[in-house]
C-alpha cells in the first residue's frame, strides 16, 4: 500500500499526486493538516531520515516562530512542532512497502515505481 501524506492544497503535494496518477500507481492521500499525524508514525519518520529532513524550515510556518522556538531544535522539539502544527512537516511523505521519500524528486519516484 502506498500512502501519500500532505496538505491538499500545497503545490508540491499537486505534482506529486498528478505524477502518481500518471504513473497509474493507486496510493491513498492523508491529508495531515485535516487528520492530522500520527505521533509514532512521525517519530518513525524522524528516525529513519532525521529531523532535519522532516521538519519544514523554509514554509512561512516555522519562519513564523518566534526566534526563541527556532534555537536549539533536536529531534525531539522538532516533534513537538510538528505535532502541534503539521504544516511544518515537509511535503509531500510518501511511504510504500519499506521505502519512505520525503519531497518530491521525480527521479526518486521514478526509481521507486519502476
Amino acid at each position: 500500500m502506498t500512502i501519500i501524506y500532505g496538505i491538499k492544497n500545497c503545490d508540491t503535494m499537486k505534482k506529486a499526486r498528478v505524477w502518481l496518477d500518471t504513473a497509474g500507481v493507486a496510493y491513498q492521500f492523508h491529508d495531515y493538516k485535516t487528520a492530522g499525524v500520527d505521533p509514532a508514525r512521525l517519530r518513525d519518520w524522524v528516525a529513519r531520515a532525521g529531523w532535519e529532513r522532516v521538519l519544514n524550515r523554509a514554509g512561512t510556518t516555522f519562519r513564523q516562530l518566534p526566534d526563541a522556538d527556532k534555537q536549539g531544535i533536536d529531534a525531539d522539539k522538532a516533534i513537538a512542532l510538528m505535532l502541534a502544527n503539521p504544516s511544518m512537516i515537509k511535503r509531500p511523505v510518501l511511504e510504500s512497502g519499506d521505502a519512505l521519500l520525503i519531497g518530491f524528486k521525480p527521479d526518486d519516484y521514478r526509481t521507486q515505481f519502476a
